[in-house]
């Protein structure tokens, strides 16, 4: 996230009222009160007790040393399945990019017709998280003057523009679990349709490979098999988060300590997945994380997964396989089960990966190890040696062998 210095106000226009109302039914609708208050029960009955909150706090596997706020919402039963600290505030990072978007699309009625210039750095901010397309917005349109306008008409009671003297940075807005919620209850419910399936369609593409080589499909693109949308986020100094085949080195989002905020911690490395699950965009699920200084990605991208496979999210499918630990710098996910085949990707050091089948392929030699079995990664389409799983047996005991073709 590159620093702005240069910001111009973008006077309010009036195609602004079409949203108002409907953003207004919205706000009602999910309003709560209290940090990770429990939602209303179907059928008028409140779950407003401690206890509700306790179990579910202590059913979700927050990892030691990670701070999570984190809110599940089944649009069915018109109810959240989990709720853990959902109004605490952390740094959006590049969630911000929905109200970047929702901002812009405010004005395009009455048939919210997108200029192609427009539509070339939408499209690849929703869904490679492109910092260019969010720097060019926040300064053409107003910078905090933005997040002020959406937490007006969505309704949002835990939002706010970035800290004093931090005002070029849109990645330091603050956000909550909550509203994530409700900024995505009002793309899917109140929002125009064209305005609702362009953001929809694009987050349902979410690439892989971010714009900055930073790896992002972590959380929800990890846990669950699609349908799924994404909208991804992180912030911080990572010590590895590329992708694709070169291991070009990410430039994550920055943050530091001395700039830290008392009402948003800027320190810590953030990652935060966000988005719909299921089919009819049947669940939201906002998770959103801080890291302890000096994480690893692979370290954040195995904790956020762990987490985001333990809630409760209805509608969701888990994917088939087993997942394991990795070890080693950059491994090559191969074409085939041999080193002479070309790389896909690289993963990052001591990610979390999800082994479908194994077979045998060429050796591969790390002194004192050899090993000749490789595992197929179904969410990378190839081949990595087993000899980086962390497994003591050079064939994974409950890893079935790949069926022959």
């Amino acid at each position: 996230m590159r620093h702005i210095s240069s910001i111009r106000r973008r006077p309010t226009a009036a195609g602004r009222a079409l949203f108002s109302v409907t953003a207004l039914l919205l706000c009602l609708a999910t309003a709560t009160t209290a940090t990770g208050a429990p939602a209303a029960a179907p059928g008028g009955a409140t779950a407003g007790s401690e206890s509700v909150a306790s179990t579910a706090a202590a059913r979700v596997q927050i990892p030691a040393g990670v701070t999570a706020g984190v809110a599940v919402y089944d649009r069915q039963t018109g109810a959240f399945t989990e709720q853990v600290n959902t109004g605490m505030r952390f740094r959006s990072a590049s969630i911000v990019k929905l109200l970047l978007t929702l901002d812009f699309l405010w004005d395009r009625g009455p048939d919210y017709t997108i200029p192609a210039a427009d539509r070339a750095l939408l499209e690849p901010m929703l869904r490679s998280s492109d910092d260019d397309a969010a720097n060019h917005y926040w300064v053409a349109n107003g910078g905090s003057a933005i997040i002020n306008r959406m937490v007006t008409e969505l309704g949002l009671t835990d939002t706010a523009g970035p800290p004093a003297g931090q005002e070029g940075f849109w990645g330091y807005t603050a956000i909550s679990a909550r509203d994530t919620v409700k900024i995505y209850r009002y793309i899917l419910e109140q929002a125009p349709a064209p305005v609702r399936d362009f953001i929809m369609t694009n987050l349902r593409q979410s690439t892989r490979c971010a714009s900055d080589a930073f790896d992002q499909h972590f959380g929800i693109a990890a846990a669950f098999d699609r349908p799924w949308a994404v909208k991804q986020g992180w912030s911080g100094e990572y010590e590895d988060g590329t992708c694709g085949p070169s291991g070009t080195k990410n430039a994550a989002e920055t943050s530091l300590a001395s700039q830290a905020a008392a009402q948003v911690d800027l320190s810590r490395p953030a990652l935060h997945t966000t988005g719909t699950v299921g089919a009819g965009d049947r669940s939201i699920v906002a998770v959103l994380t801080l890291h302890p200084v000096g994480t690893s990605y692979g370290r954040a991208y195995t904790d956020l997964g762990g987490l985001t496979r333990s809630l409760d999210v209805p509608g969701a499918t888990s994917p088939t396989g087993k997942w394991y630990g990795t070890w080693g710098s950059q491994v090559h996910v191969r074409d085939a089960a041999t080193t002479a085949s070309g790389s896909r990707t690289r993963l990052p050091a001591g990610v979390e990966v999800l082994i479908s089948c194994q077979k045998q392929g060429g050796t591969v030699s790390v002194p004192p190890y050899t090993n000749n079995w490789w595992a197929y990664l179904p969410q990378y389409g190839g081949y990595m040696s087993n000899i980086y799983v962390d497994s003591p047996d050079n064939k994974l005991p409950d890893v079935p062998v790949c069926a022959t073709t």
